[in-house]
């Protein structure tokens, strides 16, 4: 996935190609463009593009932006993203649901910029997402 100049309509903001579908894709994508030891992101195919201080901007606030998108959706529609992106992952649904539940590794998909209640909303979202997920896998 690339991130790429054109922008969605009625939107300033600089999508993310539409190699991930869903949202939460995005929100993946997005926080893996972060270096965990200096906060700042980063981008090889679009740094010729930008000097680092921008492009560190423009992802920022991207990935902010996606964040607050993803919670501005109901649960019905988290649920439905959740499920777009983890269909898209290919390989074995429960597998990645054990690791979610136990290592939880979509704790490090916030951006910096997140309000503690923001934070604790995703968190809460997404784990009745993965709990509600378990259950449905083990009933049907």
């Amino acid at each position: 996935m690339s991130l790429s100049k054109d922008t969605a309509p009625n939107d300033s903001r600089p999508t993310t190609s539409r190699r991930s579908p869903s949202l939460f894709g995005q929100l993946v994508y997005l926080a893996s463009l972060r270096d965990l030891d200096t906060g700042r992101y980063e981008h090889q195919g679009v740094a010729k593009n930008l000097d680092e201080a921008a492009l560190d901007k423009t992802l920022r606030e991207t990935h902010a932006a996606v964040f607050a998108e993803w919670l501005s959706l109901d649960l019905e529609r988290q649920k439905a993203d959740l499920l777009s992106y983890l269909s898209a992952l290919g390989g074995d649904p429960h597998a990645v649901l054990e690791a979610w539940l136990h290592e939880a590794p979509y704790k490090m998909l916030t951006p910096p910029s997140a309000e503690q209640a923001e934070c604790q909303l995703y968190l809460s979202d997404l784990r009745t997402l993965l709990e509600l997920l378990k259950a449905e896998e083990e009933v049907g």
